[in-house]
């Protein structure tokens, strides 16, 4: 495995050392910056396994269980477990989220879904005042944001069903990473220091991020005792523990102290669901995703459905015109996005119409190859004819041929910002991911009706959006990324690079990303695309924002020479770790 060190160009990305030689077409094209005194951005090599993730510790955890005879499941579950420990803002225990698996044995691919559920007594009006506006905060800041959490769940049923380990043997790291501590970086300060009003506001969470009234800061050591104690629980006891045990007590009184909604019995009686992942095919890939309540996997093969009409190699990364026929597209599938998907539990998602070829084939007839079409003139589809922040993400494979691609959440950083009292457990705030009013757009600026509105034991729709790429049946692309809505077109070009442009996992993951989600009308733009490029967007009528950041991928690419894989620097606390 090469030595890892850390540089910064003109993207302020840094880069992975490898030998030097000039900068490949597919990095010029794409906008990535070269200057002959760096070396090539390159990906980490491994033949025998790897592990991808937003937290360096986390990763080292994945990779002794692979060197431990582990499998790729086993070792997806323990870094779930140490990303709560060490990626203490979107790493949990108290959230959820969705799981891609590729099963080597039996060929099959599995979509597992652990998704938060609204209480029982959840409403649709439950964030509303008596004048039917949305009370600000009230489906993020307080007891009423906290749904159901279901990764404790997720992570059981993946190791029972998939893995070969014994359950406290892959959550022990965990335990000792939360009882020993680790030093804070400067990227995790800076996160806590930006989430001190919502952490400061709870004795419980001041408890273990704040030192002497202080948010803690770079270098300082991050211990949380309570939080080890229920690790330990849950070893020993299993998900019972999470559910009906001492842990449930806790988070129902914390619940009851402060009006929130979570009982005894919807805890008791959460579910993990195994779901039939959608499938699709682009330029003779097969491309395998997480299905609704995710919109992520949906929609990705909805855009790459239209964008097979482009000759996307031939025009070049990031080049105006391909750049042009993102935004277009992106706008459609945004559209459809607001109106058909939510949790099919409850609602009938037209999936198969909404991924259908011949639904593709209307939609991009409405795309002008020198006109941006205004958000305001596109309303959703018609699939049923057809019909026959924060976030973080982890990818892993093993020597057998099983991968897995994992993205959970507790929705903005820190979630909610409370920890159940004496748990050390910190409380998503996915209920605002739900429509808590027909049009009015959440932390994201997502809008959403019918399909999407709160009702009890409903799980919100979600943009996240593991995904796997086979080529010929076998896994090529294990990649996914934090960053709620733009989750689904990050995922999109690390695709799009992989494979119309030739790209490694290194010069997919740098390239600049673009995003644009239909409402509000603007092609979201990060820094390192020429301003010629930008210029002739403007020219066609595309409204253009800067973003500074645009997702943090964790890609893993398989080929017969083994695995090469990269953690988005875009991330510094990141890594790519094999052997």
């Amino acid at each position: 495995m090469p030595i890892l060190k850390k540089l910064s160009l003109s993207l302020l990305i840094p880069l992975c050392f490898s030998l030097a030689s000039p900068a490949s077409q597919a990095q010029l094209a794409a906008g990535i910056k070269y200057d002959s005194s760096y070396p090539l951005i390159s990906p980490v090599y491994a033949k025998q396994g790897m592990v991808v993730s937003e937290q360096a510790l986390a990763s080292q955890v994945g990779l002794d269980i692979l060197k431990r005879g582990g499998n790729a499941v086993d070792a997806a579950v323990a870094v779930g477990f140490a990303l709560a420990v060490v990626l203490p803002n979107a790493g949990n225990i108290g959230g959820g989220g969705f799981m891609v698996i590729h099963d080597s044995k039996s060929g099959k691919d599995i979509a597992l879904d652990f998704r938060e559920l609204a209480p029982e007594k959840a409403t649709r009006d439950m964030y509303l005042d008596a004048d039917g506006k949305v009370v600000p905060g009230k489906s993020l800041y307080s007891h009423l944001a906290v749904g159901v959490p279901g990764t404790v769940a997720g992570m059981d049923v993946a190791l029972r069903k998939y893995g070969s380990m014994k359950w406290r043997d892959v959550i022990a790291p965990s335990i000792r990473l939360a009882e020993q501590g680790f030093e804070i970086s400067p990227h995790l300060a800076e996160t806590i220091d930006s989430s001190k009003a919502q952490l400061g506001k709870w004795p419980a969470s001041s408890a273990i991020f704040f030192r002497d009234g202080k948010p803690l800061q770079a270098g300082e050591r991050l211990i949380q005792k309570d939080l080890a104690a229920s690790l330990r629980l849950i070893a020993e006891q299993g998900p019972s523990a999470f559910y009906e045990g001492a842990i449930a007590k806790k988070i129902v009184a914390e619940m009851q102290q402060h009006q929130g909604l979570i009982s005894a019995a919807d805890l008791k009686n959460y579910r993990a669901v195994e779901r039939i992942p959608v499938r699709g095919n682009y330029r003779g890939y097969e491309v395998v995703s997480m299905p609704p309540p995710s919109s992520g996997g949906v929609h990705i093969i909805e855009m790459l459905n239209m964008l097979e009409h482009f000759p996307l190699k031939e025009q070049g990364a990031n080049s105006a015109q391909t750049l042009h026929q993102l935004s277009e597209v992106m706008k459609l599938a945004y559209a459809d996005r607001s109106e058909f998907l939510g949790d099919p539990d409850y609602y009938k998602v037209p999936v198969k119409g909404l991924t259908s070829r011949s639904y593709a084939d209307e939609l991009v007839k409405k795309i002008q190859p020198d006109r941006a079409t205004p958000s305001a003139e596109i309303k959703p589809g018609k699939p049923q004819p057809y019909e026959s922040d924060q976030t973080t993400h982890y990818s892993v494979a093993d020597k057998f041929g099983n991968v897995v691609a994992t993205t959970y959440t507790l929705n903005l950083n820190f979630g909610s910002g409370i920890v159940a009292t004496g748990t050390g457990i910190m409380l998503n705030n996915e209920m605002d991911d739900f429509s808590v009013k027909a049009g009015v757009p959440n932390a994201f600026g997502l809008v959403g009706g019918d399909a999407n509105a709160v009702q009890g034991w409903k799980r919100p729709l979600s943009s996240m959006s593991p995904t796997i790429v086979l080529k010929d049946g076998k896994p090529f692309l294990v990649t996914g990324s934090p960053g709620g809505s733009r989750i689904i077109t990050t995922t999109l070009q690390i695709i799009l690079n992989v494979i119309d442009h030739g790209m490694n996992a290194a010069e997919a993951t740098v390239a600049p990303r673009v995003h644009q989600q239909w409402v509000p009308d603007q092609l979201r733009v990060e820094k390192g695309i020429s301003a010629d490029t930008l210029r002739l967007l403007e020219q066609k009528g595309q409204v253009l924002k800067p973003a500074a950041t645009l997702g943090k991928t964790q890609t893993i690419q398989i080929t017969s020479q083994g695995f090469s894989g990269f953690s988005d620097t875009r991330n510094p606390d990141g890594s790519a770790v094999g052997f």
